[in-house]
């Protein structure tokens, strides 16, 4: 629409792939974005929404659909938008006050401006006094604010954040976002809009007006949730925590159904990606459920419990329900009768439980136990299944599977694999 700052319609972006081919990291994605809003993007790692923002910012083109920014098409770079990064992306060389007058120096302005421009933005965002310092000299949130005050001191209609929080400690990271939304909601910033990544559902409920939840492989806006609620907003209110739960039961419903769906379209299931999640995580939730009553948790509860973001926790909980450990349904996580077993079970029983959930439940293990045990060798090179897997899947998606099955079956004393030879076996390593 005419007073949208941004739209993005059917947008389409791919990537080339080895033999000609093409991955397809976002697909047919919509979003606006209008004056005074702050809108989320939420979703798994690898979910296209880093891409996403490169596109909006200009530094990249899609394949198919548009984007516009105040009406007009984005076809490069955009004045106007500036980007918050993960990382600190900062000159060491430079003092606090030169990092921040780089982001003037585009705009040709004179020497007294951009220093005036730079200091105020300084203080802004609350480092008054450290304009000579170096980045060595700075904390990491403090190195952070100085990646605000040069995103905001050209003054930009549109601030892209990406995941502007998740290097810093918790407590630094809470005292930042608290005084971005207080100079966000008291109408200190110059900017008109926000557009957040983040992983952090609590994060987002506490800053955003509207959160898109993406899903993945492709990327697309999976649904849309308002946020109708006034700032400053308190965690320990029951319509906060609504909001929370919500999120977390549509992603669940969603990604319990995308696991489904990869299983019942798979041909032998050997071809269903897996996320690699460690032995030692999925035995920590394992015994975090078993201290709980009846073995069962919210997934928000369970969550700040043992401190996990919702790329940490999802993972883990999709693995355990994968191997029939534990049932996630509704926003809740129960461990089953084997994960009960599982979790009162001494080391030797636990691989046993393992092993006997690698054979029944993932069908990339049971073939590879399968080729071992008929070939008179017992042995097979690694690229006997990573070219079976590229066959349905990216490169990095085909390692990080067949790294997982590695990692599952040595804890489960399935059968080994050497990395020096790349090659798999049922000998135990000595």
């Amino acid at each position: 629409m005419a007073n949208d700052l941004l739209s993005v319609e059917h947008v389409r972006r791919t990537f080339p792939r080895g033999g000609g081919e093409e991955l397809l990291v976002l697909d047919d994605v919509n979003l606006t974005l209008k004056e005074g809003e702050i809108v989320g993007l939420l979703g798994r790692s690898g979910s296209g929404k880093s891409t996403l923002l490169r596109l909006i910012a200009g530094l990249s083109r899609p394949q198919g659909g548009s984007l516009s920014y105040l009406g007009a098409p984005i076809e490069g770079p955009v004045q106007g938008v500036s980007m918050v990064f993960q990382g600190f992306a900062l000159f060491p060389w430079l003092t606090v006050l030169e990092n921040v007058q780089l982001g003037l120096e585009a705009l040709n302005l004179p020497p007294r401006v951009m220093r005036e421009r730079a200091l105020a933005a300084i203080d802004l965002i609350g480092l008054d006094g450290y304009e000579s310092a170096y980045p060595r000299e700075l904390s990491g949130g403090m190195r952070q604010r100085v990646g605000f005050a040069r995103a905001v001191v050209v003054h930009p209609n549109i601030l892209l954040m990406d995941e502007p929080f998740s290097a810093l400690d918790v407590l630094t990271a809470e005292n930042l976002r608290t005084d971005l939304v207080e100079l966000w909601g008291n109408g200190k910033l110059p900017i008109k809009g926000i557009i957040l990544v983040t992983h952090n559902i609590e994060e987002a409920v506490l800053m955003c007006d509207r959160v898109l939840l993406f899903s993945s492989n492709p990327g697309r806006v999976a649904s849309e949730i308002k946020i109708d609620l006034p700032q400053p907003r308190d965690r320990t209110t029951a319509q906060f925590e609504q909001y929370v739960d919500q999120i977390y039961v549509e992603m669940t419903a969603r990604r319990v159904e995308r696991l489904r769906q990869q299983q019942a379209t798979s041909t032998t299931g050997t071809d269903m990606p897996l996320t690699h999640v460690s032995p030692s995580q999925i035995s920590g939730l394992v015994e975090a459920l078993s201290a709980l009553a009846d073995g069962k948790a919210d997934l928000p509860d369970i969550a700040y419990d043992q401190e996990l973001e919702v790329d940490e926790l999802f993972p883990v909980a999709e693995a355990m329900q994968l191997l029939r450990l534990a049932d996630v349904e509704g926003g809740d996580i129960k461990l089953t009768h084997m994960g009960k077993r599982f979790a009162d079970g001494e080391l030797n029983e636990r691989k046993e439980i393992f092993s006997r959930a690698l054979v029944n439940h993932v069908p990339l293990a049971a073939h590879i136990k399968k080729v071992l045990d008929e070939r008179a060798s017992h042995s097979a090179p690694k690229t006997r299944f990573l070219d079976e897997l590229e066959d349905h899947m990216a490169e990095d998606t085909a390692e990080e599977t067949l790294k997982t099955v590695v990692s599952w079956a040595r804890f489960a004393e399935l059968f080994s694999y050497d990395d020096d030879t790349a090659a798999f076996s049922l000998e135990n390593p000595t």
